[in-house]
């Protein structure tokens, strides 16, 4: 205790170097980043594979696990790549390796795996002791050339073997088989598509290298996902999506409706969305179903077998399926979305987003530098061969004098370098040659050898200069590609369907998701709402909070809307199913709305789409209003009747006949025909009646060969005619004459219709 704690030696300090701590993280940070982008995270343009992905497939070339060959344990190939290339986990390779086998996970598989490798599901697969692979031909293709000086090689983690940087990769495979990845500050998510596809726009490039995106997206219409499903995304978005290099696609499960006699039917599931598991959406739909927000679905069950069959039953056979399935597409995985992200190392290098034009544009010059290393390659080789057998015929043309050299001298290979001036690989050639080969039929075999080896080397010359063969090399290895993988084979068709999403009313959807239920609607003077089970008529026996009292009650459906209409002159919106039930005293209208402090709640009625309304405030200005123009789409509701000051809003009525009735509270009446009135969305209107000192107090809106109608305080109704109120009949923005006898003394005409 209390002993200074000094560094290592000699104590002096001249140990410890000062480091600015933020430069330090900077350095550490950005190396880490650029680590996790090149190595890790990020696809290679050029053949489609992460580092990972890349030395597995290495390694099983390496252990001759050919798509003819033998299988051999997974434990066996992770055990090599561990050891060799790849210094992450075991358990991180296999579980890319096994990736690469499922045929539900990449649209191609690379290996071919033999026992448990997982499903769609979601069981992981065995372990891999447990399992054995070999590798497809797709990644045949990927690799084909390798052994050729195809790609670069570079030394791996220990320096003390060589792994390639990437791999030839005849196939398209970052298109064909996609990829995904997060890395630091950036991510990638490429969709599969169609081989046959991508090949057909391959070859529309190298024809026309600026081919436009119109024409490209007529050759490659979208991705074609392994597990099908239906894409609904509009053209117009796939085409900017590929422009980009950024969007999505709304993919769809398929289904159909199978009868099941007697007018019963169920829908049956076959393909679900990408990247979805069968047995969470099971769980999901199921779920729906249980907390009753699925109104229209009445159980769910699997069938699977091998293929997927999800079967779906209706809640009764008066559903509608493309009702029932919409549904399930709006709240269920039956419908995903998948988000693209183009971000790939252009090149082996860049990190960048790139368009599908350039991502095609990318591959085909990568092949083209393939093609052109292993036909110099190639060159090679005849160079070296050429010379091996012009030794051989200057051997055959002096056979008795090499044989005595080679019985005789010394130094035979010398003697004869310095005899027939040969050179030191030709004389060893000759030494190395078998006895058996000294026949006559051997020299002639040499001699068209020979002369092929020449064809062949001037062929090879001119294609390496020729800019224009080469390209077309390219798309002949491109059109074998596209044989092998055509929408005439059963990996090559086309999985993924197209289609555009049925033309269903977005409010119908949210109907059919309501179970409709009888209920009525109370609002209290103080603003407290509640619903409650039944169409109750009789609301003598409801409780309210104290002080409070019953301001007005009426029925309606869970599937309904409630429109409120407040004293600031705005329409509120609220779904009747979504109101508290009535077993307490409901909540208050203001925490469900942003409503000022000020105002109140005028009145509250079932929405209507086909009315129209009457608006009007205290000062008699007002306006007709379609009822479908006053829904409020959020909790700030939807301003129509414009009021200011003192000002503020008094009348909501019904704008049904064809001529208007108001009073003020001067208790003088007028009456002016409807036409005289605008129908606006939003204003402070125009006015009713002119008042000295006053303001409007009812408006009722009529038919005139109805009469005019009017409740007392008794509930007597009264009805007068036209003909019996001509005195008061004039034109609007009158003042209008006293009330007739009778009319109630609260100024008022009684019940609104609302």
């Amino acid at each position: 205790m209390g002993q200074e704690l000094i560094p290592p030696g000699s104590g002096d300090g001249e140990e410890i170097i000062q480091v600015d701590l933020r430069e330090a993280l900077e350095e550490r940070y950005l190396a880490y980043a650029l680590s996790t982008i090149m190595n890790r995270a990020l696809p290679d343009v050029r053949d489609g594979l992460k580092p990972v992905h890349r030395r597995i497939l290495h390694a099983m070339r390496l252990m001759r696990l050919m798509p003819a060959g033998e299988y051999r344990k997974s434990a066996a190939v992770v055990g090599d790549v561990m050891g060799k290339l790849h210094p992450h986990g075991d358990q991180a390779i296999y579980d890319a390796m096994v990736r690469l086998a499922q045929d539900f996970a990449v649209r191609y598989p690379m290996v071919d795996g033999q026992g448990n490798f997982g499903n769609v599901d979601g069981d992981n697969a065995a372990a891999m002791r447990y399992t054995e692979a070999r590798l497809t031909s797709v990644a045949e293709l990927l690799l084909e050339g390798i052994d050729e000086d195809a790609v670069d090689f570079r030394p791996t983690y220990d320096g003390r073997n060589d792994e390639p940087v990437v791999l030839p990769g005849a196939f398209p495979n970052l298109l064909a088989n996609g990829s995904s990845g997060i890395a630091v500050g950036m991510a990638t998510n490429i969709p599969p598509h169609n081989a046959a596809e991508l090949c057909d726009a391959a070859l529309h490039l190298i024809k026309y290298p600026n081919a436009t995106y119109d024409k490209l997206l007529d050759l490659v219409p979208g991705p074609d996902f392994p597990t099908g499903g239906i894409i609904v995304s509009p053209r117009a978005e796939i085409a900017g999506a590929y422009k980009t290099g950024r969007g999505g696609f709304r993919v769809r499960a398929r289904w159909d409706r199978e009868d099941g006699g007697r007018g019963s039917w169920v829908v049956v599931v076959t393909e679900i969305p990408y990247q979805v598991q069968k047995s969470k959406l099971i769980e999901q739909i199921a779920g729906l179903i249980e907390t009753r927000r699925l109104h229209l679905v009445g159980d769910v069950r699997d069938e699977s077998a091998e293929d997927i069959r999800v079967v779906i039953e209706p809640k009764s056979r008066a559903v509608d399926p493309d009702m029932m399935m919409e549904s399930l597409f709006k709240l269920s995985d039956l419908e995903s979305k998948f988000t693209m992200n183009m971000n790939v190392l252009s090149r082996g290098v860049v990190p960048n987003v790139l368009p599908i034009r350039d991502v095609l544009t990318e591959w085909l010059e990568h092949r083209k530098i393939v093609l052109v290393r292993r036909k110099n390659y190639r060159l090679e080789k005849i160079a070296n061969r050429l010379e091996v057998v012009a030794g051989f015929l200057i051997a055959f043309l002096n056979l008795d004098e090499v044989i005595r050299i080679i019985r005789f001298e010394d130094e035979p290979k010398a003697e004869l370098m310095r005899t027939f001036e040969l050179s030191d690989v030709q004389a060893e050639a000759i030494l190395n040659m078998r006895l058996r080969s000294l026949r006559k039929l051997e020299e002639m075999e040499l001699r068209k050898e020979h002369e092929k080896l020449l064809e062949e080397q001037a062929d090879l010359r001119d294609l390496v200069l020729s800019d224009e063969r080469q390209w077309g090399f390219v798309a002949w290895e491109i059109g074998e590609v596209k044989k092998t993988f055509g929408q005439d084979t059963e990996l090559g068709r086309r999985r993924t369907g197209f289609a555009d999403a049925p033309e269903i009313d977005v409010e119908q959807i949210q109907q059919a998701m309501i179970e409709k239920e009888p209920v009525t609607i109370v609002l209290s003077q103080k603003g407290w709402i509640r619903s409650m089970r039944g169409h109750q008529t009789d609301t003598s026996g409801l409780q309210f909070k104290q002080d409070d009292r019953l301001k007005l009650a009426f029925t309606c459906y869970t599937t309904d809307k409630v429109l409120l209409f407040s004293t600031g002159g705005k329409f509120y919106t609220l779904e009747a199913s979504k109101l508290p039930g009535g077993r307490g005293h409901g909540e208050p209208v203001r925490i469900m709305v942003d409503m000022d402090k000020d105002q109140d709640i005028l009145t509250a009625f079932v929405h209507d789409p086909a009315r129209k309304l009457l608006v009007a405030s205290t000062a008699g200005n007002g306006f007709i209003v379609a009822e479908s123009d006053v829904i409020a789409n959020t909790r700030k509701g939807k301003q129509v009747l414009n009021v200011s000051g003192v000002n503020e809003a008094a009348v909501c009525v019904v704008a049904s006949g064809d001529h208007i009735a108001v009073v003020g509270r001067n208790r003088k009446l007028l009456i002016f025909p409807l036409t005289q009135l605008p129908e606006m969305g939003r204003g402070k209107g125009v006015r009713l009646q002119r008042y000295k000192d006053g303001e409007v107090a009812d408006v009722r809106v009529f038919a005139g060969e109805a009469g005019l109608t009017w409740s007392d305080s008794a509930g007597r109704v009264h009805t007068r005619s036209l003909e019996e109120l001509a005195d008061w009949i004039g034109e609007r923005a009158q003042a209008g004459r006293m009330a007739p006898q009778g009319f109630p003394k609260n100024n008022c005409f009684g019940e609104t219709g609302l």
